[in-house]
This record gives C-alpha cells, structure tokens and sequence, in this order.
C-alpha cells in the first residue's frame, strides 16, 4: 500500500527548513504533496503570490520524484480526503509553534478522524529560521543566502532592490 502525506504551509517564501523537512518527509513517504496555501484573507500580506511561491516550490523540487507542489485552496481535510492521503506532515522549530499546531492537529482530526499529523524537527541549524525573519532581513539588504535556496535569493533581490 502507498504510503502518502501532505505537508501544508503558506511558504512565502520557501526556506532552507522547509526543504529540509520536504528532504526528510520524502524519504517517509512514497508520495509527498507539498500543499502551497492561499488563503484570501492574508492576500495582501503575503510578499510573493500564490504562483511565485509554487514556482520557487517547483524550482527546489523539481529533482524529488515523490514530492508534487500543489496550490491548496479551502480547507486542508477535504483537500487530503480529495487526494486519499491520511498524513499531514507539518514543522515544528520552536516550542512556540507547538500550540497552534497542536490545535490545528486536533481540529483536522475532529473534522476528519482518520486524519493524522506528525510533527518533524528540523536539523537544529535551521530551527531559528522563518520565513518572516528572512523577509526582513531583505527587506533591510542583509544576505540571506545561507537561510533560503538561492531561486529564492534572487527572487527576493527582486522584491527589494538595493
């Protein structure tokens, strides 16, 4: 039986982390789908669109042959009971990232009982990474090279011209 997971998240932009949890993630399932949220509330506060996030994806994944990138509207259940996966993967750097995803694990799982998450860690060099922090670091023309692939240098070089 396939073994299948979807790993959720805004991903404005992709970060080293991300990728290592993809990285790991993939190396547990047969397939992984990497679910690019868009959620019309926060349009106006995210940095990169919906299409560039999934390109940046796209760009970094490309080589993984288990791994898709999706672009994920409306609630995650009826997107994992569309796609038949029963596994939600989903990041964990801090303690505080904990509760939220505890919550969210838990309301997944009222909404849809066979639906599971698991949390991954990953590799403490990149536990202090978030894609908040990066945006402003370049967004003040600090190097973000060791934190983000480097499509995603560029991109934000784009974003923030010096």
């Amino acid at each position: 039986m396939k073994r299948s997971a979807i790993y959720p998240g805004s991903f404005d932009p992709v970060t080293n982390g991300h990728l290592d949890v993809i990285q790991r993630a993939g190396t547990l399932f047969d397939d992984l789908i990497v679910a690019v949220a868009f959620n019309d509330q926060k349009h106006n506060s995210t940095l990169f669109s919906i299409d560039e996030r999934i390109d940046l994806l796209r760009q970094t994944c490309d080589h993984k042959r288990n791994v898709r990138v999706v672009r994920l509207d409306g609630l995650l259940v009826d997107f994992a009971r569309r796609e038949k996966v029963d596994t939600i993967v989903r990041g964990l750097r801090a303690i505080s990232d904990f509760e939220f995803e505890f919550q969210m694990a838990l309301m997944n799982r009222k909404m849809e009982p066979m639906l599971e998450t698991i949390f991954m860690m990953p590799k403490e060099e990149y536990t202090y990474i978030s894609s908040r922090i990066v945006k402003e670091i370049a967004r003040l023309g600090g190097n973000v090279q060791s934190f983000v692939p480097d499509c995603v240098v560029e991109a934000l070089a784009k974003k923030f011209p010096s």
